[in-house]
């Protein structure tokens, strides 16, 4: 089969003669890709950030498809459409049963080394091997196209559990620093879930005009307080969403907060020394709040407001490859004139309302 390998920094290749995976245990599923695409989070490894990510690796942690084998405890058959979250837990430990399921003591990404948890094949291949199926695979809705639910497998869960831990109210001023597709998701969600006013801030124009082209207030960063200000008659933002992953983003985001708002970091962060500005932290009563994203625990949600028509994911697309032009893909990703790719892998099911067999 083929599939999309990391060979080093800024060297992805695509493999022709890739072995089919098997189910190698009742909990497993092989699912045959047809749709994937390139996360934000997969140009880590790309760039070289990760000095230990192993080299072999099949990249992606975004995917939907097929069903083509199945493990006797999964309850899916052949032919069911399916998509999967990026997040591999077991669903039965004390963590998962608290809705924990990042911090599952068999927790892994798929496509990502061992960065977290073992190591397991990614999606960006055409077919995939499932673990823990039964929790970690969700029913494609008849009426949903698998671009669709593709992102409530990643970007879209995590937006959504940004604005839903922010505790968003009906009438909030919501700032969104970053107007990558997380911030570009948040900001949706946000409004869908009663924001009175969302403003993006971001630094780069060409994001700012897709911002825009959404239908929503951009804005650079050093006009993102004022901005929030003049929208919420001088109180101040209420909740504002960091979703760059960067201190100086952090920062911003704690500087455009009004007073006793909630700040969610929901961008990937790493760095050990930020200097935090504890004293207005203080002085504005702020809660900070740092969001990994569950799209198991929070998929079902998610999916309800793509169907309402409230939030279209797909609108985000800015590049459809084949699989096998994966290369360029990352390429146009990393020097950002892609602002999301999505890999067609094979023969699909991209239609609302196809039908599909019932689970056994």
């Amino acid at each position: 089969m083929k599939g999309v390998v990391f060979q080093g920094p800024r060297r992805v290749t695509v493999e022709a003669e890739l072995p089919v995976p098997r189910v190698l245990h009742p909990r497993d599923a092989v699912v045959r890709v047809t749709r994937t695409a390139i996360c934000g989070s997969d140009l880590h490894p790309y760039r070289g950030e990760m000095p230990g990510f192993a080299p072999g690796t099949v990249l992606g942690h975004e995917f939907a498809g097929v069903v083509v084998e199945a493990g006797a405890d999964v309850p899916f058959a052949v032919e069911d459409r399916v998509f999967a979250s990026y997040l591999v837990a077991c669903g039965r430990c004390a963590r998962c049963a608290r809705g924990w399921h990042y911090h599952c003591e068999h927790a892994s990404i798929f496509g990502y080394s061992t960065v977290v948890g073992p190591p397991v094949a990614g999606g960006q291949a055409e077919y995939v091997r499932v673990p823990f199926a039964d929790v970690v695979l969700a029913r494609s809705p008849d009426d949903l196209t698998d671009e669709q639910v593709l992102f409530a497998g990643d970007v879209l869960t995590t937006a959504y559990a940004a604005v839903v831990d922010a505790d968003i109210g009906s009438g909030d001023v919501v700032g969104v620093v970053g107007a990558g597709p997380v911030g570009l998701l948040g900001a949706m969600c946000a409004s869908a879930l009663g924001a009175a006013e969302v403003i993006v801030s971001d630094p780069d124009p060409v994001r700012r005009a897709q911002a825009a082209t959404l239908g929503m207030h951009a804005v650079t960063p050093g006009e993102l307080r004022d901005s929030l200000d003049k929208a919420s008659d001088g109180w101040g933002a209420g909740v504002v969403i960091e979703a760059v992953g960067t201190d100086a983003a952090l920062a911003s985001a704690l500087r455009s907060a009004g007073p006793r708002a909630t700040v969610v970091a929901v961008g990937a962060h790493s760095a050990e020394a930020m200097p935090f500005p504890s004293g207005l932290a203080f002085t504005r009563e702020l809660t900070v709040r740092f969001i990994v994203g569950d799209p198991i625990r929070h998929r079902a949600e998610a999916l309800r407001l793509v169907r309402s028509g409230l939030v279209d994911p797909a609108r985000l697309i800015s590049h459809r490859l084949p699989l096998s032009d994966a290369r360029r893909g990352y390429e146009l990703f990393d020097r950002r004139e892609a602002f999301k790719v999505v890999l067609t892998a094979g023969g699909a099911a991209d239609r609302p309302g196809m039908a599909v067999r019932s689970g056994r």
